[in-house]
């Protein structure tokens, strides 16, 4: 069986799609702000109605994705630094720039290194 790629496989690919996601709901949105517009100049209460119940809903659901990218942006961020420190620990190079042996390596210490 072929494993399909879908948008999930990797967290960038989860911040995309809420991207696009998150895009979606300001559109609708926007298109309920003018549908709920022509609802009062009809006067239809019910409809209006509908359309406020439907905005109060993408609002609620535009919170969740941005609660939603947030986290999968901490993620991200997360799996870089474990990354980058395994990336240190199997390449045996210090993560700290300059060494605190020697102080001439660490910068800033210009006249130490003229010596």
């Amino acid at each position: 069986m072929v494993h399909e790629r879908t948008p999930f496989d990797s967290i960038e690919g989860s911040l995309e799609y809420t991207g696009l996601l998150r895009e979606a709901i300001e559109t609708a949105k926007k298109s309920v702000a003018q549908e709920s517009g022509r609802a009062r100049d009809e006067a239809a209460p019910r409809r209006l109605e509908a359309l406020q119940l439907i905005a109060y809903k993408l609002d609620r659901l535009a919170c969740h994705v941005d609660a939603s990218r947030r986290l999968l942006n901490d993620l991200r961020m997360l799996k870089r630094l474990l990354l980058g420190e395994r990336r240190d620990a199997t390449s045996k190079q210090p993560v700290i720039q300059g060494d605190r042996r020697n102080p001439a390596a660490r910068p800033g210490n210009r006249e130490l290194r003229s010596s």
